[in-house]
């Protein structure tokens, strides 16, 4: 792409900021979509914004030109993210931009997707308008705040944020199995929303048959959309009669099952309402083949809960991209007593996965860690 433009100045990039701000509105309701804000301002004044608030309806640079009326005639636009030149079940953003008028626009990342597109921000250029994009800290924000999109359109799998809490010496259940409640209330309430703003939930056949968990999002506020529940059942050992198989008709299950699945219960589990995915793939290579199934589903964010068996396989593979832990502050000690990751591990110190852009809150008397183990892909 040609036209150099400036580089955005301190005035737009806090448009931007704000554009980030709008995108948030929507969070946990545009997927397969992403999160999208824009500001159309000029002088020193906005004269519109907007947001995407889900499949379907308009983009969030349609949004603010509609805002911002024949005002946006010589503006500029700041969006989180580079303009769509496709038409989908809306029509291409970068014809909004030209039929408006503006005469620059500021895009905090890249879309991977317009790699293979005409390219929106080339496209705006061929048209005679400015582009500029953001850089540094600021465009890390805008990748970050749509890393399960971006994740999904350069590698083909949804994000992984590898849920887990335990006590402080990281058991995740007594000796005895007892593992209701470790954490508070504050912290409870909070996994409910990620359920809510997640594609999919995750557990292992072993969570699943001892805990018989439900894994929809409750007592969240308004009408929460439930993700996809997903248990990694080599075997399809999932009962028929569980909470996950009686509630299928109402919130979906699917189980990623291995060849060693017998076709007996791959059919009860059929019957029972739960469609049942055969990943024909080695052991070895079945967490990455289980994430690129769910890919190829649309599922762009992945909350896993558990257990230690999946957790330890989730790691062994690189595959999660994020970790929140929760600590809760009591000691339960105990050899037999389960962890949090489970065999095989990591040898050495060096090997050992290490979290960046650490951040820690507290979560009613609980503390909540969090961070990444891989960076946000680019869009470039």
């Amino acid at each position: 792409m040609s036209g150099a433009a400036a580089a955005p100045s301190p005035e737009e990039l806090a448009w931007l900021a704000r554009a980030r701000v709008l995108a948030e509105e929507a969070r946990g309701q545009v997927s397969p979509n992403p999160l999208v804000g824009a500001v159309v301002a000029r002088g020193g004044q906005v004269l519109g914004e907007g947001h995407h608030a889900g499949p379907g309806l308009p983009h969030a640079e349609v949004e603010a030109l509609l805002a911002a009326g024949d005002a946006a005639r010589g503006a500029t636009v700041a969006c989180t993210l580079e303009p769509c030149s496709h038409r989908g079940r809306t029509p291409p953003c970068t014809d909004a931009l030209l039929a408006a008028g503006v005469a620059r626009v500021v895009v905090g990342c890249r879309d991977p997707l317009e790699c293979d597109r005409a390219g929106g921000a080339s496209t705006l250029v061929a048209a005679g308008v400015e582009v500029a994009f953001a850089t540094g800290a600021d465009e890390a924000a805008c990748r970050r705040q749509n890393g399960p999109f971006m994740t999904w359109a350069r590698l083909g799998r949804p994000e992984v944020t590898l849920k887990l809490a335990t006590s402080l010496d990281g058991k995740i259940a007594t000796a005895s199995g007892e593992s209701r409640w470790i954490s508070g209330p504050e912290a409870r309430a909070l996994v409910h929303r990620w359920r809510a703003e997640q594609d999919a939930v995750a557990v292992g056949s072993g969570t699943a048959l001892a805990d018989d968990p439900l894994l929809t999002a409750r007592d969240v506020p308004g009408a929460p959309r439930q993700p996809l529940r997903v248990v990694f059942d080599g075997r399809a050992s999932l009962p028929s009669d569980s909470q996950l198989a009686r509630t299928s008709a109402e919130v979906p299950v699917l189980v990623l099952a291995g060849p060693e699945a017998a076709p007996e219960r791959r059919a009860a589990l059929s019957a029972a309402g739960v469609e049942v995915a055969l990943v024909d793939a080695a052991r070895e290579e079945r967490i990455e083949a289980g994430l690129a199934e769910l890919g190829r589903r649309g599922v762009q964010s992945l909350l896993v809960e558990g257990g230690a068996g999946l957790a330890a396989a989730m790691l062994d593979a690189g595959v999660v991209d994020r970790v929140a832990w929760v600590l809760a502050p009591t000691l339960i000690g105990g050899a037999g007593a389960p962890g949090a990751v489970g065999d095989p591990g990591a040898e050495r110190l060096a090997d050992a996965p290490r979290l960046r852009e650490v951040a820690v809150e507290r979560l009613g008397e609980d503390v909540l860690v969090s961070g990444r183990l891989h960076d946000v892909p680019g869009g470039g």
